[in-house]
């Protein structure tokens, strides 16, 4: 990482902003007397849990907040000596996008899904620099080369849903650079990217800084991507900045309490000790899922997308298996194979039952034994229903008890995942992202399974809040001896719980077996890249 020189004058200074939201008689106070600068051609990186109000603040600083509802009862945001919160519509409008570039967290839902990519970069052109025709094509080609998207040509007339996660954040940085901004805002750039694919957008991002000399505000909870790449960082909890340290002094001798306390929230611990001999809940062998490619008037199979080639592994009685690999793997696929929801050819027993020889109808008594935790807390559980009634669900499909029985055992399940049996009158939009996936993990563990598969449990979640469930997540399996299928692409995690892994690419196995024998001699190439990315950001 280039040194910044720390005695010249800040490009940009945020001084005592505080934000509030008002509907009606209500105020929300969401930031309280922030106080930072930001020094040319630096990364000022803006650390903090869901709800510490980093987020809101970078969005105050191109006035991209709600104006109806958004008060600003103290402070100024100055660039090159204009306060950006009292410029009029017309004015803001040549610095937001021009002299100040953001990246939003989600590139699918921020790029519009009906414009090409060389329409909503070229878009960017002709507002902002009055350019079209020949000369912004070619302009949208050198940004796309910039970025690193390969033979741009061919991607210019792709739609969003056409593009990878990585493909569209390089666009989505296309977008940002296009006009050269002094000041790049990246707002969790990399929270919904695999780590191969993160640490070749962080890369990137850092590349085009020193070439273009620009001044980054990274937003992000992820501290092993602050230690790499930023050169300051400022801690924010609660609407308050509590910390402003260089980055080797922050990690070294952090001041603040909450400062220590995100620093200690790494993924941590090991699994829990499992029998070596234990006998498998669940073995699959040769699974095979092809989806066939149709075409011509007649619509024939001409060939097939192997989305999972010819994978067998086991689960044992008590053991986690953790299944690893970047988006396309074949993951979720597989999945969706071992719970009956999509066909597949090969052997899949559970429970000494063959699936593949069972119908519908069939399958249904197993299901009880064989639950799934989501990657998303929220859109998994029905916003019309209560925690109580959510939780209950199961038992009331599958005829498990009486109201009376069925409420106690959810008020007990509530209990063992570390939440007040009274809050089972509640509704999910009243709990945090961590609340509403121990919710997630009470509906699983309600019907006393053998397996549970756990996709992305913790991906949307804060670090403090992953280590919490990971702790949650192996006492149970402690308690109970129930087997885990357990799916990420963060390898921090998998090892804090994993006995086995499995590495997928592309559809295939490329490696399984022990835990430690696979995270401390991977026989792979791939294997050992995602590795590296993960532990040596």
């Amino acid at each position: 990482m280039e040194r910044v020189a720390v005695n010249q004058p800040p490009l940009l200074t945020v001084d005592s902003l505080s934000i509030q939201f008002q509907q009606g008689a209500e105020i929300n106070t969401a930031v309280q007397e922030v106080s930072f600068e930001l020094r040319r051609g630096e990364t000022f990186a803006l650390v903090g849990e869901s709800g510490s109000g980093k987020s809101v603040t970078a969005l105050a600083i191109t006035r991209l907040l709600p104006k109806s509802i958004t008060r600003f009862p103290s402070g100024q945001v100055l660039y090159t000596g204009q306060n950006l919160l009292a410029l009029s519509e017309a004015q803001l409008r040549r610095v937001r996008g021009n002299r100040i570039g953001m990246i939003f967290q989600e590139p699918l839902t921020a790029l519009n899904p009906l414009h090409t990519v060389e329409k909503q970069i070229g878009e960017v052109l002709r507002v902002h620099r009055g350019m079209g025709g020949r000369a912004a094509r070619d302009r949208v080609l050198e940004l796309l080369g910039l970025v690193g998207i390969p033979d741009p040509e061919t991607r210019l007339k792709s739609y969003p849903h056409q593009l990878s996660g990585g493909q569209r954040q390089r666009v989505m940085i296309a977008m940002a650079l296009a006009n050269e901004p002094d000041i790049l805002i990246a707002d969790e750039p990399t929270t919904a990217l695999d780590v191969t694919i993160q640490k070749q957008v962080l890369n990137l991002l850092q590349e085009l800084q020193q070439k273009l000399g620009m001044t980054v505000l990274l937003i992000t909870h992820d501290l092993g991507v602050v230690r790499r790449y930023a050169h300051r960082v400022g801690v924010m909890t609660q609407g308050r900045l509590v910390e402003v340290n260089t980055t080797e002094a922050l990690f070294s001798q952090p001041r603040h309490e909450y400062t220590r306390a995100l620093l200690a929230a790494e993924p941590s611990g090991e699994p829990v000790t499992a029998d070596p001999a234990a006998g498998p809940v669940m073995e699959v062998d040769h699974l095979k899922v092809w989806f066939p490619i149709k075409r011509g008037v007649f619509r024939h199979t001409v060939g097939h997308i192997k989305a999972v080639d010819d994978v067998s592994f086991r689960i044992r009685r008590g053991h986690t298996l953790g299944i690893v690999g970047e988006s396309g793997s074949g993951k979720t696929t597989l999945v969706q194979a071992l719970l009956k929801l999509t066909e597949s050819r090969g052997r899949i027993r559970f429970l000494d039952q063959d699936l593949a020889a069972l119908n519908q109808a069939q399958v249904r008594p197993l299901r009880k034994r064989m639950q799934i935790v989501f990657q998303d807390p929220f859109g998994s559980l029905s916003p019309r229903m209560s925690v109580g009634d959510i939780i209950a669900e199961g038992l009331v499909i599958h005829g498990i008890g009486d109201a009376r029985e069925q409420e106690r055992r959810v008020c007990a399940a509530l209990e063992e995942v570390g939440l007040s049996a009274d809050l089972r009158h509640r509704f999910p939009h009243e709990f945090s992202g961590g609340q509403r996936q121990r919710i997630a993990v009470a509906r699983a563990l309600i019907l006393e399974p053998e397996l549970i598969v756990l996709d992305e449990p913790t991906s949307a979640l804060d670090r403090s809040i992953q280590a919490q469930l990971m702790d949650l997540l192996r006492s149970l399996q402690q308690r109970h001896g129930f087997s885990y299928l357990f799916i990420s692409h963060d390898l921090k995690v998998v090892k804090t719980i994993a006995h086995e892994v499995l590495v997928l690419k592309e559809g295939k196995a490329l490696e399984y077996g022990p835990a430690l024998e696979i995270f401390h001699q991977p026989r792979h190439d791939y294997t050992r890249e995602l590795i590296d990315s993960a532990f040596n950001l």
